[in-house]
């Protein structure tokens, strides 16, 4: 028997439950996985939330953890091995968190054993969200700009890093001056606090007028004409989540004007894609071999405290990742 995370009915972090189930035997494809940390994501709370899920459901996406077992026509992995996993199944094909898990072996991959696991648990989501925007699709380069909303999430910390990898300037945006002093510490080259500061103002003072030309967004809503106002001139505006509640305006002749590119981009394009994953693994794990990138935890609890971790993860006063670890 192992305990999995489940809901029986839709709502808030106490609707969360540790289950005694079994856990069956991997299939062909597969690899069962006893898990040492758990990494939070916003689709996690977007999933418990989803009145269409049914019920009751597991949780996850992302985990670390130790190979218990190889299923038939799977390569590469040793029973024993340290691995982690990369979000790109559905939320709710398989149950990741949890102490024991079933994952399809095309989102397990072995990560450096210079890593803890809660640091590995907190490693794919976030960087290959980070990656596939900004390195795959924006090309960004040195000496661009590039503008974070919610930087003090573990996406957007993750984009702070890369940005700086490859010498271009990140500009972290955050909503009050709370968390400013922790993203310049973090590698941000310039914090806008959004509830005091013009948005467009701050960024033609940072870029002597030119704008930025990435935006990396995952708010939308009203502040995105903001974000269309600071672009350079053939920049690309990326948007990679909807955290607003409000409707999403787009200022249509600023953009022609601009001749702007707004472009939707879900981590699945990328971690879905054989070829295109390789890539983006091999160039997260030199960026960790040359001590580049370094995955920011922001607070660890037990798997027994799960619904206090859901509470934080939907608190919005987190800095990088929320991890849960599991003791066996």
């Amino acid at each position: 028997m192992s305990k999995i995370i489940r809901f029986h009915s839709t709502g808030g972090p106490e609707v969360l439950s540790l289950d005694d189930l079994e856990v069956r035997d991997p299939g062909p494809g597969e690899i069962r996985i006893r898990t040492r940390a758990l990494g939070l994501n916003r689709a996690d709370a977007i999933l418990r939330n989803n009145h269409l899920v049914e019920l009751p459901s597991g949780i996850g996406w992302e985990a670390s953890g130790e190979v218990d077992a190889i299923g038939p026509n799977v390569e590469g992995f040793t029973v024993g091995d340290a691995v982690s996993m990369i979000p790109s199944i559905a939320l709710t094909g398989y149950r990741i968190h949890g102490e024991l898990t079933i994952a399809p072996a095309a989102a397990v991959v072995k990560h450096p054993d210079t890593l803890s696991w809660e640091q590995a648990a907190a490693l794919w989501g976030q960087y290959l969200t980070a990656y596939g925007a900004l390195i795959e699709t924006a090309d960004l380069k040195a000496g661009d700009t590039v503008l974070i909303p919610a930087a003090s999430s573990s996406v957007g910390l993750a984009a702070i890093q890369i940005a700086r990898s490859v010498g271009a300037r990140p500009v972290a945006l955050t909503r009050t001056s709370a968390k400013r002093r922790r993203l310049l510490d973090e590698g941000a080259e310039a914090v806008i606090v959004t509830d005091g500061e013009d948005v467009v103002t701050r960024v033609n003072e940072l870029t002597d007028g030119h704008g930025a030309r990435v935006i990396f967004d995952p708010v939308g809503g009203p502040a995105l004409t903001g974000l269309i106002g600071a672009a350079a001139p053939g920049g690309t505006v990326i948007i990679y989540g909807a955290l607003s509640s409000e409707a999403t305006t787009v200022p249509v002749m600023g953009l022609i004007f601009k001749t702007l590119t707004i472009r939707g981009y879900k981590v699945f394009e990328l971690t879905t894609d054989t070829e295109r994953r390789k890539v983006a693994v091999d160039w997260v794990l030199d960026g960790l071999a040359r001590k580049t990138l370094r995955p920011v935890i922001d607070t660890v609890f037990p798997l027994e405290d799960i619904v206090g971790a859901h509470r934080r993860l939907e608190s919005g006063s987190q800095i990088g990742k929320i991890i849960v670890t599991v003791t066996h």
